[in-house]
C-alpha cells in the first residue's frame, strides 16, 4: 500500500518508510537552496558590471554602495552553502539511522540529528519544512526537543568594522586596486553616502527575498 493511501486512512509509518520520507524531503530542499544560490550568484554578476561601469566614471559614491551589495550576496550565498552542507550531514545522520534500525530493529536517538535540525530551523528559506521535520522526529524519539534560537548578536559596531574592511576589500579587486585598500579610500562614508547605502541594502534585500520565493 502507497504512503499516501496509508496517511488517508491513518496509518502510522513504518521507520523505514518515515526516513525515506525525511530524505526525501532533504533532497528537495537542497535543491531549492541551489537555485536559491544561482539566483544570488547571477545578481552578483550584474552588480559587478555596475560597479565597473561606475568606477570607469569616477563614481566613488556608487561603487561603495554596489560594493556593499556584492558583500551582502556573498555573505548570503555562503550562508546557503553551510545549510546545504549541514542537510548532507543530515542525510548521512539519517542513513546511519537505517542502517543502525535494522539491527536494533528501531530508530535511536541521535544529539548530531538535533543539533543539524536547530541549526537548519534557523534558515528562513527552509525553517518551516526543517520545524515540521523536528516535530516528526521529537514524535519518533530520534531527538529530544527542539531548541530556542540562543544565537548571540555580536556588537554592532564590530559588524560594521568587519564590514567596511570586506567593501574595501571588493573595492580593491574589482577596480584593479584603484580603490578600497587604496590610500584614501578607506576613510569612513559620509552622510549621504550613509543614506544612499541604506535605501541600495533595502533594495537589494528584497531582491534577495523575491529570489528566494
Amino acid at each position: 500500500m502507497s504512503s499516501v493511501m496509508n496517511l488517508l486512512i491513518g496509518k502510522r509509518l513504518t521507520p523505514e518508510e518515515q526516513v525515506k520520507k525525511w530524505r526525501s524531503s532533504v533532497r528537495t530542499q537542497e535543491r531549492e537552496l541551489d537555485k536559491s544560490m544561482r539566483g544570488i550568484d547571477s545578481e552578483e554578476v550584474k552588480v559587478k558590471r555596475s560597479l565597473k561601469a561606475a568606477a570607469k566614471r569616477n563614481d566613488v559614491a556608487s561603487c561603495k554602495i554596489l560594493a556593499r551589495e556584492i558583500v551582502q550576496a556573498r555573505k548570503a550565498r555562503d550562508r546557503l552553502a553551510t545549510s546545504k552542507a549541514q542537510l548532507n550531514s543530515l542525510t548521512m545522520n539519517m542513513q546511519q539511522q537505517l542502517a543502525t534500525m535494522k539491527i536494533a530493529g528501531t530508530l535511536q536517538k541521535s544529539t548530531a540529528i538535533m543539533k543539524l535540525v536547530n541549526n537548519l530551523v534557523k534558515l528562513p528559506e527552509i525553517s518551516a519544512t526543517m520545524q515540521e521535520m523536528g516535530q516528526e522526529m521529537m514524535k519518533a524519539g530520534i531527538i529530544e526537543e527542539m531548541m530556542e534560537d540562543s544565537l548571540e548578536m555580536a556588537d554592532e559596531e564590530e559588524i560594521e568594522e568587519e564590514a567596511e574592511g570586506e567593501v574595501n576589500k571588493v573595492l580593491f579587486e574589482l577596480t584593479d586596486g584603484m580603490l578600497g585598500e587604496a590610500p584614501g579610500a578607506v576613510a569612513g562614508p559620509l552622510e549621504h553616502e550613509k543614506e544612499d547605502s541604506k535605501a541600495v541594502e533595502e533594495d537589494f534585500a528584497a531582491r534577495l527575498s523575491a529570489l528566494r520565493a
